[in-house]
């Protein structure tokens, strides 16, 4: 410790009156006694805690301190930091990112460790502080087992200097302690840690939710959320002001929500994250989706929609004119399935314009709108205004009252191709739920020509697939015929999917062509279930449960993820 530090914290030790002189003399003299550093003597004394000293630490030194208890660590870091080297240092690897290794250290004055770790690994190294005890707990655990191991190939092949925000605010005109340390390298270097780990692990939100005595840090990753890290309670409001500035907020509205977004450059890509703040009980609490526009580029091919589904939906998306409704709840994939729709429409002979709220992708060759009910610009008010810009295709981000029903509708009898989204159960409810807005039954007969219901499950990862004894009572409970001979699988757990035995997640689909029929019973006040049961009848249409079981059936998911995600009826 260099001698200005030690009587920094020999003052502020005093200052906070949590030793007496005295006291700080006995341990000094330890100190020299056995060879010891000052803070291993006031911690051996029992004068202060190892944490006590650690966050005074991290104060003078402007370092950010990270809880191990609950960060979860890339097993694959072992071939970079061997065993040996991080029990000599005392230190965690906790991720890396090309040409930079960001580690965990109890004693971040100790120069020949790092040094070391520079020279066995070959890259700079960024430090955060944890405590010692910590560290070799989290030592045992890590090189004990090989616990989980996910790094997308999406950080293959950029380096460090790739990294970084290429929209930003400057939060001009504001200031306070929060936005002093927001500024500060190490607020700065907790969050982009927190993005860059949500790229490598493919998390499709992070989740940083303010609680009584920390900020808890989620990742959803394949639609489950899982805990990552703990940040200190006194680094939760600069970190929320840091993202505020990256995504141009207004960083002094805390008790509104506010939305916003930013990207992230990474390698030669762009990675969008949109921003929701939410003013809760014990602070602000923040949610960034990640939006990676190369989900887009797989087309509906690589949406893992079945064969027979695929048709009809190809079908349907060549008419001339029309609507097309994709239905389903939050984050069952319908604004992916509809972007990839467009972008295999998406061509110069066609004046594609949306209205979406929010814009979750920006597409080159589209016009897009961004709705603000604040000031008027509903989806009706901005459908009305895309139908005087001669459009050849209207995407409306999601029909939320019976306005807007009706213009898409007419809409879609008078020449466009119209698609959009509905939250419905299933894919005959989409008919029935129309009327119930207003919408004459005759409009929604002549205008629809295809909906779909759509989930997302989970797939078994390929690196640890086996074969699974499923109970005979159960096979027998789901109600279904398989294929004589259908053989089970699940995910044993590897690295490779972080013990959960799945990794990515396909489509489950329910498709309904709307034939004559189908239109006569609409006109004639039929249920959705009657229509449903027509449809499976004589259209082939199968439910999302007989979807899912047919991915049972080809060893795509598990019995246990089909019955997580759908239900038999």
């Amino acid at each position: 410790m260099s001698k200005t530090l030690k009587d920094k914290l020999i003052k502020t030790l005093i200052d906070s009156k949590h030793l007496k002189q005295e006291d700080l003399e006995d341990a000094i003299v330890m100190q020299k006694k056995r060879g010891v550093s000052l803070e291993r003597a006031l911690i051996d004394k029992g004068l202060i805690s190892e944490k006590e000293v650690l966050m005074l630490l991290v104060r003078e030194l402007n370092i950010p301190f990270i809880n191990l208890a609950k960060y979860k660590i890339d097993p694959g870091l072992q071939e970079f930091v061997p065993e040996r080297v991080a029990r000599q240092y005392q230190i965690i690897p906790l991720s890396v990112l090309e040409h930079t290794m960001t580690i965990a250290i109890a004693d971040p004055l100790n120069v020949f460790a790092i040094d070391d770790i520079k020279s066995i690994t070959g890259r700079e190294v960024e430090v955060m502080m944890s405590t010692n005890t910590d560290i070799m707990k989290a030592i045992d655990s890590y090189y004990g087992t090989r616990d989980s191991v996910d790094v997308s190939e999406i950080t293959k092949d950029f380096g460090v200097e790739d990294f970084e925000i290429i929209s930003e605010g400057d939060g001009d005109g504001v200031d306070g302690e929060a936005l002093d340390q927001s500024e500060q390298a190490p607020i700065i270097r907790m969050v982009n840690l927190v993005v860059k780990e949500a790229i490598k692990q493919r998390a499709s939100d992070i989740h940083m939710e303010p609680q009584i005595d920390c900020m808890r840090v989620r990742y959803r990753i394949d639609g489950v959320l899982r805990d990552i890290l703990e940040i200190p309670k006194e680094n939760q409001n600069a970190v929320a002001v840091r993202i505020k500035i990256m995504s141009r907020l207004d960083i002094t509205a805390n008790q509104v929500p506010q939305d916003g977004r930013f990207k992230m450059k990474v390698g030669n890509k762009e990675v969008d994250f949109r921003v929701s703040l939410l003013p809760t009980t014990f602070g602000q609490k923040v949610v960034m989706r990640v939006l990676d526009k190369g989900n887009l580029s797989i087309g509906l091919d690589g949406l893992g929609v079945t064969p027979n589904n695929l048709e009809q939906m190809k079908e349907a998306i060549s008419a001339p004119f029309g609507m097309v409704l994709v239905t389903g709840p939050t984050g069952s994939g319908k604004s992916t399935t509809l972007y990839s729709i467009i972008n295999e429409l998406n061509s110069v002979e066609r004046n594609i314009v949306t209205v979406e709220d929010p814009v979750e992708y920006l597409i080159e060759g589209l016009t897009q709108i961004q709705a603000r009910p604040d000031i008027g610009l509903t989806f009706a008010e901005g459908l009305r205004a895309i139908l005087r810009q001669s459009p050849d295709i209207v995407m409306v981000g999601e029909i939320r009252d019976g306005e807007t029903a009706d213009i898409a509708i007419k809409a879609s009898l008078t020449g466009q191709l119209v698609f959009s989204t509905l939250h419905t159960n299933d894919a005959a409810g989409a008919l029935t739920r129309l009327v119930d807005m207003g919408v004459e039954p005759f409009l929604v007969a002549s205008s629809l020509v295809m909906t779909t219901a759509q989930r997302l499950c989970r797939k078994i990862c390929s690196n640890c697939k086996i074969e699974d004894d499923v109970p005979k009572d159960v096979i027998e409970s789901l109600n279904y015929s398989f294929k004589k001979g259908t053989k089970f699988y699940k995910g044993k757990g590897c690295e490779a999917c972080r013990k959960t035995g799945y990794k990515g997640r396909t489509s489950l689909t329910e498709v309904l062509m709307v034939d004559d029929e189908v239109r006569t019973m609409l006109l004639k006040g039929a249920s959705s279930d009657a229509i449903k049961d027509y449809a499976k009848k004589n259209l082939g249409l199968k439910t999302l449960y007989e979807d899912a079981l047919l991915k049972v059936e080809s060893g795509e998911t598990s019995v246990e993820e089909v019955l997580r995600v759908t239900s038999s009826e």
